[in-house]
């Protein structure tokens, strides 16, 4: 198993199915309480152990989390209200470089649940017009709808899931 992609890389081929969509929808929406349990009883120590050789903390996977999801929210606004706006990338590694990466993962944790809430009612509103077609430009990875982007989103989620599940079990950490 590849530990940077332990559940492998994100692909969709085809249509994707109101069924695939609402089950995309429902990881969204149930992420950040699998994270916080994910995390709930690890100590300092354990939080600041990279989950692979030359890789993130626990703690600044969380962060990562945190930031990757606040940035695709505003993508997805963007998505929804300007035409195929090209959206920025940043640099994820140098973000978890920074001080705000060492502060409590509840911080994160509770930004993320208050995120999802957010997108989640913005995706259900929307789930049954046209709106999800529209689209945004990564320069690195071309052109994507919105509704591809919930799957991706979901993917990125169970993602760093595995990532601290994995290293806990690994490591025989008790979790709740």
């Amino acid at each position: 198993m590849d530990e940077r992609y332990p559940i492998g890389l994100f692909e969709y081929e085809g249509q994707i199915s109101d069924e695939v969509l609402h089950s995309w929808i429902s990881e969204i929406e149930e992420y950040p309480a699998k994270l916080e349990k994910a995390v709930a009883s690890l100590t300092e120590e354990q939080l600041d152990t990279p989950y692979r050789k030359d890789g993130w903390t626990i703690r600044q996977v969380v962060h990562h989390v945190a930031d990757s999801h606040m940035n695709a929210y505003i993508r997805t606004k963007l998505a929804l209200t300007e035409r195929k706006p090209i959206i920025k990338p940043y640099e994820e590694g140098l973000w978890a470089q920074l001080p705000d990466y060492s502060m409590p993962v509840n911080v994160s944790i509770q930004l993320l649940s208050n995120i999802h809430a957010r997108w989640v009612y913005l995706f259900l509103a929307l789930v049954q017009t046209d709106e999800l077609e529209k689209e945004l430009q990564h320069p690195e990875n071309g052109i994507q709808s919105v509704r591809l982007l919930i799957g991706n989103y979901a993917w990125h989620g169970r993602h760093h899931l595995a990532h601290i599940t994995n290293l806990c079990e690994n490591k025989g950490w008790k979790t709740e």
